[in-house]
């Protein structure tokens, strides 16, 4: 094998789990099989091959697999089946501060980590400057590593991690921490990296990372390879995976007086048809239908835009009747056209409401009214500033529509 390349062979990683509180030896004599264990597998049948020079991205839920296989190939953990061969010197950064020793100054700390992998103090010396200064350590390098932030944890591990020339980088979240500035100067030194031949790693979250640094992306779904390919198409899996998910656990919740109620929502693409996916910067149109149960003065339609997290992005509102509505029963329809999604890659949800436009009275409100997922485009900034239109569906085009 050339250096750089990794196999695994139907590879499996199991971990035996006791529910108990740490036992005395005593303990552990007098209650003997009364010791419970759960036997969990963090890995099974894994089988992939890389190739020295590719950069390849682990995605999935966490619990899924993604750092167990990193610490395998690290050495760290042993596989409990199949076979892992890895050629080469492996660098790695699998946890914050991970080889530091706390009570160490951070020259101190770079010197030792220099020897866990077995290089010279000359070697050492000739880089030293170079890593420090790639992390903007310098006016700490002397103070103990307990004395320092998280992000400044992370600069000085990468930078180690990095500059030690390493066939086989292993990253895991490194961008958890660490200011935008930095984050760049990380990407760029993985980029080299690679055009080196060397071979990368790297567990993230984040899909525009992951598809930027890597063609190829692998993803782990309980332990176990879902899909190994291309990074775009393998991301495009896991979001559409992600979506059905949340989609299935989302509980949606309703309220209001109920003199007008929407009683339907529907998420478009340009061509009218249903969709769950966008590309960031390409059209999506929202299509509500709401019922009045009594004559009312036209109610006002707002729609929400908001992250997973329930954050809100951005809003739209209109009155009925600049629509058209009379405030007659029956069945209305409108839509909101989004010309330019303005939104980066995740997993976004709508929010649809009816109320009175001449008071703050909520008539029907229903939060998530839908989901949709959006992937990144080359051209997209991630603005946050919705511009739309509102218009009414004539009833002969929604008859002829169905």
């Amino acid at each position: 094998m050339k250096a750089g390349a990794i196999v695994a062979e139907n590879v499996g990683r199991r971990f035996r789990v006791y529910p108990q509180r740490n036992v005395t030896l005593k303990e552990a004599i007098v209650r003997g099989r009364q010791l419970r264990r759960n036997v969990t597998w963090a890995l099974e049948g894994v089988s992939l091959a890389v190739e020295p020079g590719e950069a390849v991205g682990l995605i999935g839920r966490n619990g899924s697999g993604k750092t167990t296989l990193l610490r395998l190939i690290a050495g760290i953990f042993k596989p409990t089946t199949g076979r892992l061969d890895v050629a080469g010197d492996v660098g790695s950064l699998l946890e914050l501060g991970a080889g530091f020793h706390p009570d160490f100054t951070g020259r101190e700390n770079v010197y030792m980590n220099g020897a866990i992998h077995g290089l010279k103090r000359r070697y050492i010396d000739e880089r030293f400057d170079e890593i420090v200064g790639f992390a903007e350590l310098e006016p700490f390098i002397d103070a103990p590593v307990r004395t320092y932030s998280s992000g400044m944890y992370m600069r000085l591990g990468f930078s180690v991690a990095t500059h030690l020339d390493p066939d086989i980088l292993l990253l895991d979240e490194v961008f958890a921490v660490g200011d935008e500035a930095f984050q760049r100067k990380c990407i760029a030194k993985i980029l080299e990296l690679r055009e080196r031949g060397r071979t990368v790693l790297f567990v993230s979250h984040a899909a525009p990372a992951v598809e930027r640094l890597c063609e190829r992306a692998v993803l782990l779904r309980d332990g176990r390879i879902a899909e190994d390919g291309p990074a775009r198409n393998v991301i495009a899996t896991y979001q559409k995976l992600l979506a059905v998910e949340e989609e299935a656990a989302a509980e949606r919740h309703t309220w209001g007086s109920g003199e007008a109620r929407i009683i339907g929502v529907r998420v478009e693409g340009d061509d009218g048809e249903e969709r769950r996916q966008f590309v960031s910067g390409s059209t999506l149109v929202v299509r509500l239908r709401a019922t009045m149960a009594e004559v009312i003065a036209p109610p006002r339609v707002a729609v929400e835009f908001r992250d997973a997290n329930g954050s809100l992005l951005g809003a739209s509102e209109v009155d009925g009747e600049t629509l058209g509505w009379q405030g007659a029963r029956g069945e209305h329809e409108v839509r909101f056209e989004v010309p330019r999604l303005p939104l980066s890659d995740g997993l976004y949800r709508l929010s649809v409401a009816l109320g009175d436009s001449r008071s703050t009275r909520l008539y029907h409100r229903i939060d998530p009214a839908a989901e949709f997922t959006v992937f990144p485009d080359e051209n997209s900034r991630g603005w946050f500033r919705f511009e739309g239109e509102w218009s009414a569906v004539e009833a002969d085009r929604r008859l002829a529509a169905r």
